[in-house]
């Protein structure tokens, strides 16, 4: 089965989750679209399928356009995060939903990470371990909030929180879940195929 296709009923499985706006390659939006029809997903959850745009803001924005007005939280996820829990998604819209304008769920660090002349190569500073998070998705927004992040930054970022982080206003980190890790690498495939197997061995 596709990642996109976990991706996509990992999200729909969480109750809060009513509309999924899948944001497509530029020129793939009918690809994709048949993609997911091949494959059963939730009906309790609109899937619409718009293409997306060169970068990966322009994409979200894109994305965000596409929804009905009276969505008031939006998630942000990585197709490429295809098993995260449902509880993780649930806790993100929770910390919303409960007045955090901005929420991001994320781990504590297992190695100790360096800052690097990326020239040379010589280390130049150990940041403390404890005050850093690896990040994940979905990150929650209060949709005016992302909006006007949207409209006011143009800075190029690497996620959404950084775009809301530019307009002075506080993120907050909810705890992250090791399954929600992004699979990039081969070896990821063979850590999501094993998480997979796990999950149909306990019958989830």
């Amino acid at each position: 089965m596709p990642i996109l296709v976990h991706a996509v009923r990992a999200m729909a499985a969480a109750r809060a989750v009513q509309v999924i706006v899948v944001v497509a390659p530029p020129e793939g939006a009918a690809e994709v679209r048949a993609l997911l029809d091949a494959h059963e997903l939730p009906e309790s959850t609109a899937v619409t399928v718009v293409p997306g745009g060169d970068s990966r803001q322009d994409s979200v924005r894109l994305g965000l356009a596409a929804l009905p007005d009276d969505v008031d939280v939006v998630l942000v996820h990585d197709a490429a995060r295809p098993l995260v829990p449902v509880e993780t998604v649930e806790g993100v819209v929770e910390a919303v939903r409960s007045g955090v304008p901005a929420v991001v769920p994320g781990l504590p660090l297992a190695d100790t990470v360096k800052s690097v002349d990326p020239d040379t190569g010589a280390v130049t500073g150990t940041p403390q371990r404890s005050l850093l998070r690896a990040v994940q998705t979905p990150q929650g927004f209060d949709r005016a909030l992302l909006a006007k992040a949207h409209a006011t930054v143009s800075e190029d970022v690497t996620d959404d929180a950084s775009m809301v982080e530019r307009l002075g206003v506080t993120v907050r980190v909810v705890p992250g879940h090791e399954e929600a890790f992004k699979v990039t690498r081969p070896l990821d495939l063979v850590l999501a195929e094993a998480v997979l197997a796990r999950r149909r061995a306990h019958g989830h």
